[in-house]
């Protein structure tokens, strides 16, 4: 039984930091995104999404399908995204133009379902005849996955529900094929999983759950399937290897995983989909596992950045420890992903580390995921970044020191949109009595267990958290583990409360004031002498905020620099710079006078100072060199 549970999307009105967001989201990437999917953004790749609805709607009326089929054969779920994202940010702002834009999406949509409930443009326009014939690389399932978080969308945030009871239709399809009809088999890309227990969770239909519950239970356990899959049929998408069950996260029944392979937005939906079974049922087995994926993750394969996935061979996991700043990965979905993961793990268990790395994902990776005017994405989140090296090298070529406008692969723009639009329902979670408040998010927010807050805050810059308190039962309000001090008072009284598995559980009553004030120290984080390129290096930290060293900020070099760790680092509110900012000073010393490509005397080294930004801004003023970490002079 879920310990808690997120909120309702309605439930919280954003303001301050994530509010600015959430109104970037609504102005600028929404609109934008949709003039992509109907080809219309100049400059962006031909989408042609939109269009594949259309003329799937016509082979299902036994019409000319027009132009065909254009793109990835996930392109579908570009839209399902979309949609998601516009029915969040509608809750946040009403505006008549994008709900008639959602409104005639979800038209074409259902327009293009099958009378047997099946859904996917790719195979209704281009392949009939080879639905369900290859699991492991045609994305069916992935897509349907995603069109039913939108549908949960819809409903949960508008009331809306056409494009409901059409994922509800395409259910009943699925169920048939693999409970009924036993088809066999499992998805190569997670996604269905969690999708599922989002519409059982909304909709209490049991078929839903049976579907998440097959799917997880199935997988791994017959490690032959894919390979007979492949040899039964003569095409492929891509020509993935049925016998690499690492990538597949396929090699051995999930309840008895131990570490994270494999690709890694595959890896952390399907563990959210495992998370969220788990908590719904009592599975404990399953929880089990989930705890030691968990921590496979997040203490021997993750960034500072709280990027995951660290090769970009596969687009995947490599080994414990291999976390080279210069050529990781990082794909933006993945830290998305590890935050829906976490968010899953806090209805199991409340614990700190969860929501910290959910936090650390969000204001490092994801954030730096979307130019700070929103026009602009990283597919790719380098920790290390020199032009001429960086997107030249064949080494280095997928780490860009631009943010591309659009990809033909354009999976982690629309989802940074609905992230950001349902920041709410990460940050905050309920259960009879008692309020959570994981994330901290200005703004005002209703429970259903009659409490509310009023929530006063400028984080991340400002460290200072002041709940106002209608209602009454109990607030449980994380204290990070970055903060080494901090400050609790409960209506203007310093309270000793001691934490429980890192949450301050406070009694309130109507008109309870909670004041929480965290450690705003900057600080240097070293890592540990097991990753390979770090030691001897150093980062700096302020609050969740990872910050990183740009030409920009430094002479145009920082490849030079060494950092004085003895020393104190200075902190300083640029409210012009980078949309309004904390910069950080650090001495240093340049390292100079070394001539040629190697030289047999020692470089000089002449005092100065380091300036650093908060590391998701950086690229945003032009190509320049940057580094998250620098060696350490003393």
């Amino acid at each position: 039984m879920k310990i808690q549970k997120q909120i309702q999307q309605k439930a919280y009105v954003s303001d301050g930091f994530i509010g600015k967001y959430q109104k970037l989201v609504s102005s600028t990437v929404i609109p934008y995104q949709y003039n992509v999917l109907n080809d219309r953004a100049e400059g962006a790749e031909k989408s042609h999404v939109v269009q594949n609805f259309i003329n799937a709607g016509k082979a299902v009326r036994g019409e000319d399908p027009g132009d065909g089929f254009y793109g990835m054969v996930f392109q579908d779920s570009d839209a399902a995204k979309w949609i998601e994202a516009a029915a969040y940010s509608l809750s946040n702002f009403p505006d008549p133009v994008l709900e008639k834009q959602l409104d005639d999406l979800v038209d074409l949509i259902a327009a293009a379902q099958d009378k047997d409930g099946y859904l996917d443009t790719y195979f209704t326009v281009k392949d009939r005849e080879k639905r369900w014939t290859n699991l492991l690389e045609a994305h069916e399932l992935y897509c349907a996955g995603h069109m039913a978080e939108a549908a949960c969308a819809c409903y949960e945030a508008l009331g809306k529900r056409k494009l409901l009871d059409v994922m509800l239709k395409n259910t009943a399809h699925l169920y048939k094929v693999f409970i009924e009809d036993k088809h066999g088999g499992f998805p190569g890309h997670p996604e269905i999983e969690l999708a599922q227990m989002k519409m059982y969770r909304l909709t209490g239909e049991r078929k839903c759950l049976e579907l998440a519950e097959y799917f997880i239970n199935s997988r791994g356990c017959d490690t032959g399937y894919y390979k007979r899959e492949c040899e039964a049929r003569s095409w492929k998408v891509w020509g993935n290897d049925p016998g690499n069950a690492d990538y597949q996260q396929s090699g051995v029944p999930l309840r008895e995983a131990k570490d994270a392979v494999g690709h890694a937005v595959r890896a952390v939906y399907l563990y959210t989909g495992m998370a969220d079974l788990s908590s719904e049922t009592g599975d404990t087995e399953l929880y089990e596992a989930c705890k030691r994926l968990w921590k496979s993750i997040t203490a021997r394969q993750m960034y500072i950045t709280g990027g995951i996935g660290s090769t970009v061979h596969g687009e995947a996991f490599s080994t414990d420890y291999d976390l080279p700043p210069d050529t990781s990965y990082a794909e933006t979905c993945a830290s998305i992903g590890l935050m829906f993961f976490a968010s899953r793990m806090l209805e199991n268990e409340v614990r700190g580390e969860y929501a910290d790395v959910m936090e650390q994902a969000f204001y490092n990776t994801v954030l730096a995921g979307m130019q700070l005017d929103g026009k602009r994405f990283f597919y790719v989140n380098p920790l290390e970044c020199v032009p001429g090296i960086s997107g030249v090298s064949p080494t280095h070529r997928h780490d860009l020191t631009q943010r591309p406008g659009w990809y033909a692969c354009a999976c982690c723009p629309p989802n940074a949109a609905r992230l950001i639009s349902s920041f709410g329902k990460y940050a905050y979670g309920e259960n009879e009595d008692t309020a959570f408040c994981h994330l901290f998010a200005a703004g005002t927010v209703s429970f259903e267990n009659g409490i509310s807050i009023e929530c006063d805050t400028e984080y991340p810059y400002g460290y200072t958290i002041k709940y106002r308190v209608s209602g009454k039962g109990r607030l449980a309000v994380r204290i990070p583990a970055w903060s080494e001090k901090y400050y609790l008072s409960v209506n203007g009284k310093v309270s000793d409360i001691k934490p429980v598995n890192g949450y301050a559980y406070i009694h309130v009553t109507d008109g309870s004031e909670i004041t929480l004030t965290l450690d705003d120290t900057p600080r240097f984080v070293y890592a540990s002498t097991k990753v390979p390129r770090l030691t001897g290096y150093a980062a700096v930290c302020r609050g969740p905020l990872v910050y990183c060293f740009e030409g920009a900020d430094n002479g145009g070099d920082v490849l030079s620099l060494k950092l004085d760790t003895s020393a104190d680092i200075s902190a300083f509110s640029e409210p012009d710079l980078l949309g309004g900012t904390v910069r950080l000073s650090i001495p240093a010393v340049r390292i100079t006078g070394t001539d040629g490509l190697y030289s047999a005397h020692r470089p000089e080294e002449t005092p100065c100072t380091a300036y650093a930004v908060p590391y998701y801004t950086w690229g945003n003023r032009g190509e320049n060199q940057m580094r998250v970490w620098l060696p350490i002079s003393k």
